[in-house]
């Protein structure tokens, strides 16, 4: 079964419903272009009700070292999630100075994508496969595009993987036939309106995961 990523928490409901449906992940935006961006200081709270019931994921897009400080002092999350363009060395870097597991995400919109993952390979715990922002697009990721599947199909990535990018409850069961993914990653695919999760489609989209074998 799966691993649940629920991304993008931005109030108590939300985090409630996660812990409820007892999901694995909780993901924190501190990308400040993302409408699902949180102050420091409601993050603060947020972590405090959630941790030791699920694992909590600082997530930043070429963040600098003073926000990733100020982030891990205050927030103490269990991964640091990288969803930029930030290269090999850099993650290396972040790795270095703070030893808390790194997810490096990897936009994808070819099968050498994938394959071009494996550079962060001695730098990243894990990788995240999420669809490549359109020309023009002022963000990284949480745009409700999913890329082609089959990319994954019989791929064994170097580091283990959170499938993203446009899952919801109807297409989650088919994403996970087609790549074998032990994690899955949800954000706009279980939301309301742009940055309010929605308990049902949050309940929906665990039911649709946890059945798979």
């Amino acid at each position: 079964m799966a691993a649940i990523k629920i991304c993008g928490i931005t109030d108590q409901a939300g985090l409630q419903t996660a812990l409820t449906l007892k999901v694995e992940r909780i993901g924190l935006m501190f990308a400040k272009n993302s409408p699902r961006y949180l102050s420091l200081e409601l993050a603060e709270t947020l972590a405090k009700q959630a941790r030791g019931k699920t694992k909590i994921v600082a997530v930043f897009v070429n963040p600098g070292d003073k926000l990733l400080r100020r982030v891990v002092e205050t927030v103490r999350p269990d991964f640091l999630q990288l969803h930029g363009k930030e290269a090999p060395k850099r993650v290396r870097s972040v790795w270095k100075q703070f030893h808390i597991p790194i997810i490096k995400a990897c936009a994808v919109s070819s099968i050498g994508d994938i394959n071009d993952a494996d550079r962060y390979a001695t730098s990243a715990a894990e990788f995240l496969f999420d669809t490549r922002p359109g020309a023009g697009s002022s963000r990284e990721g949480g745009l409700g595009q999913a890329f082609d599947w089959s990319f994954l199909k019989g791929k064994s990535p170097a580091r283990p993987y959170l499938l993203a990018g446009g899952l919801n409850a109807k297409n989650v069961g088919t994403a996970l036939a087609v790549t074998g993914a032990e994690m899955v990653d949800v954000s706009s695919g279980v939301e309301s309106s742009v940055g309010v999760k929605d308990p049902v489609l949050m309940q929906e989209f665990c039911e649709a995961v946890r059945k798979q074998q």
